[in-house]
C-alpha cells in the first residue's frame, strides 16, 4: 500500500532556529520580532491544530511530546531519523546535525513496541562516524507499490548508503542531484518530490542534469504516474512537501501546508484533486524557522498492529 492509515507525530518543547542545520537548509528562516517564547506557543498552536485535522479527517494520530532536554529545536520532523514497514523492521538512520542525534529516542521506539510488531531494529546511525548520512524520508522517497526508491543527493544524502538501504529493503534505486532557484543543493528530497497513488508532484527543473531528469520521467511513465511539474518558486513554497493519506474511512488525502495549497495553481489542484482530498494546514512558523513543513512533520507507521485484545492501544 503506498499510503498509510497511521502517522505518528513528535510534539515540539524547544522548538526553534537551528543553526546547525542552516548551512544545508536554505528554507530556513528565522521570524524578526519574536522571542522564543512567542515561537514555541506559535508552534504548539500550529502542531495541535494539524493534529486534530488530521484526526477530524479519520486518520489515526500517535502524538509523542518532545523532551526539554537536550535541546532539540527540530524534534517536530520526526520522519528524519526513521521508518516504519509493513515486513516489521524499524530503520533508524544517520542524521548530519549533531543536534539532531538525540531525536532518536528509545522511548518513543518501545512505545511502538506495545502497539505494533517489530520484528527488526535495523540501527544505521553508526554511518555518523564516517560522516555518511541518510535522512528517512526527508533523503529517500519512496514508491512502495512499484518498489522504486529516489533520492536527491545532498551533504545529507549519501549516495552509497541510499543504494544499500534501497537493496535491503529491495527497491530499485533513482538517483539525482536537484538545486533551488539560487543553485543551491536541495538538502532533501521531499522537498521537490511527492509520490502517490496514480501521482508524483515533482519539480523537475530542479533536476540539473538532462540525464538525470529524464530519468526521473522514465520511471514515473514506467510506473504509470501522473507527473503534476511544479516550478522552484512553488518549490520555496513548500508545495513538493505532501503527503497522500489513506484515511480507515473516507476518501484518501494529500496533506500540505496552507502556503503550498496556495503555490499550487488551479490546474494542478483539480489534478491532484482527481487522486486525493487536498487538506491544506496552516503551519507558518513551524515551516519558515524549521525550514521543514507537513510531510517533515508526518512519521508513517506501515508496521503490522498487535490485535487489540493483546495490547492496551491508547494513543498518546
Amino acid at each position: 500500500m503506498q499510503s498509510s492509515t497511521t502517522v505518528f507525530l513528535v510534539r515540539p518543547v524547544r522548538f526553534g532556529f537551528n543553526p546547525e542545520t542552516a548551512a544545508s537548509n536554505h528554507f530556513q528562516h528565522s521570524m524578526a520580532g519574536l522571542d522564543a517564547a512567542a515561537v514555541q506557543a506559535r508552534a504548539f498552536a500550529e502542531f495541535d491544530a494539524l493534529v486534530a485535522s488530521l484526526r477530524a479527517k479519520g486518520v489515526t494520530v500517535w502524538v509523542f511530546d518532545d523532551t526539554p532536554e537536550p535541546v532539540k529545536p527540530d524534534a517536530v520532523f520526526p520522519n528524519n531519523w526513521l521508518t516504519l514497514h509493513p515486513d516489521g523492521r524499524v530503520l533508524l538512520y544517520p542524521m548530519c546535525a549533531p543536534n539532531r542525534r538525540p531525536e532518536r529516542r528509545p522511548d518513543i521506539l518501545e512505545a511502538l513496541r506495545q502497539q505494533f510488531a517489530v520484528k527488526e531494529v535495523v540501527d544505521l546511525s553508526f554511518y555518523e562516524l564516517e560522516d555518511r548520512f541518510l535522512e528517512g524520508t526527508g533523503s529517500i522517497l519512496f514508491d512502495h507499490e512499484h518498489r522504486v526508491a529516489y533520492a536527491c543527493l545532498s551533504p545529507r544524502t549519501d549516495a552509497g548508503l541510499f543504494a544499500d538501504v534501497a537493496a535491503q529493503l529491495g527497491y530499485r534505486p533513482v538517483t539525482f542531484r536537484a538545486c533551488d532557484a539560487n543553485g543551491q543543493e536541495i538538502y532533501h528530497t521531499n522537498v521537490m518530490l511527492s509520490i502517490g497513488a496514480g501521482f508524483a508532484v515533482v519539480c523537475l527543473e530542479s533536476i540539473v542534469d538532462a540525464a538525470e531528469r529524464a530519468a526521473v520521467v522514465a520511471s514515473f511513465a514506467a510506473t504509470n504516474h501522473e507527473i503534476v511539474d511544479i516550478s522552484l518558486a512553488q518549490v520555496a513554497q513548500f508545495a513538493g512537501n505532501l503527503l497522500a493519506l489513506q484515511p480507515t474511512q473516507g476518501p484518501a488525502l494529500l496533506a500540505m501546508s496552507q502556503s503550498a495549497f496556495d503555490a499550487l495553481t488551479p490546474a494542478q489542484r483539480r489534478t491532484l484533486g482527481t487522486y486525493c482530498e487536498l487538506l491544506p494546514l496552516p503551519i507558518p512558523t513551524i515551516e519558515t524557522i524549521g525550514g521543514g513543513s507537513v510531510r517533515c512533520m508526518l512519521a508513517e507507521v506501515f508496521l503490522p498492529a498487535i490485535p487489540a485484545e493483546s495490547t492496551n492501544r491508547k494513543q498518546p
